[in-house]
């Protein structure tokens, strides 16, 4: 058994329609991380369609106290962010998209972590895609810049990780693909520093991106009504 009071990191891994690779993808998460630390915990957030995610992820983590599975019946990026921000142990939390991370970059991010207290670390990708995926991406970050004033590129770049007292600076309250704007921009109105940190563009490990035309469009109209809200 770990010592809960001693976890170091906590990871949060959202899952959608990912039934198919769920438990290699974890297992080779566990593989990467025994060689930096043991204090850790992976937080397994399903959001929205289970299948038979949640069933096999319980079932998976029975014999690892390091892993907890929850599911959410309403999806959403940020809800499921949230949702593990606010059962995370760790003095540390991570977030990343699970289905795109490549295990490498996760221990490179919470190493630098480790040894740059009270600083958000963040993944900046220098590859995508496509050039239609890279100019929306392009985009997006231009209107970030423009309108929120983040002086970052890649604002949706993950893993990001920081520290837990950060969050007694700062609330989160978006509940889909906006939390990754909201995070940025609110740091730079508090002052914490933002250590970004280039990475090779990692593709999606089995099933479909959930991000089309139609989702950006609404990421793009979404940024209006967070300057609004903020």
């Amino acid at each position: 058994m770990r010592k809960k009071n001693g976890l170091l990191f906590s990871i949060i891994l959202p899952v959608y329609k990912q039934e198919s690779h769920i438990v290699p993808l974890l297992q080779e998460f566990i593989k990467g991380l025994q060689k930096i630390t043991k204090q850790y915990e992976l937080l397994v957030i399903i959001n929205g369609p289970a299948s038979n995610e949640y069933k096999r992820l319980v079932e998976f983590a029975k014999p690892r106290d390091f892993i907890r599975a929850f599911y959410l019946d309403r999806a959403g990026w940020g809800r499921a962010v949230k949702f593990g921000i606010s059962k995370a142990k760790g003095r540390y939390i991570c977030y990343t998209n699970s289905a795109r991370t490549n295990v490498a970059d996760l221990l490179q991010m919470l190493s630098y972590s480790k040894n740059n207290k009270d600083v958000v670390v963040k993944a900046t990708r220098i590859i995508r895609e496509s050039w239609m995926r890279k100019f929306g991406s392009i985009l997006y970050n231009l209107e970030n810049r423009f309108l929120l004033k983040t002086p970052v590129w890649d604002v949706n770049g993950t893993p990001k990780v920081f520290p837990k007292n950060l969050l007694k600076k700062i609330t989160l309250d978006s509940e889909n693909d906006l939390i990754d704007a909201e995070l940025m921009v609110k740091c730079f109105r508090n002052h914490i520093p933002i250590l970004e940190v280039p990475v090779l563009f990692t593709k999606r490990k089995g099933g479909k991106s959930t991000t089309n035309l139609l989702s950006a469009f609404r990421m793009y109209l979404g940024l209006l009504e967070l300057k609004k809200r903020l």
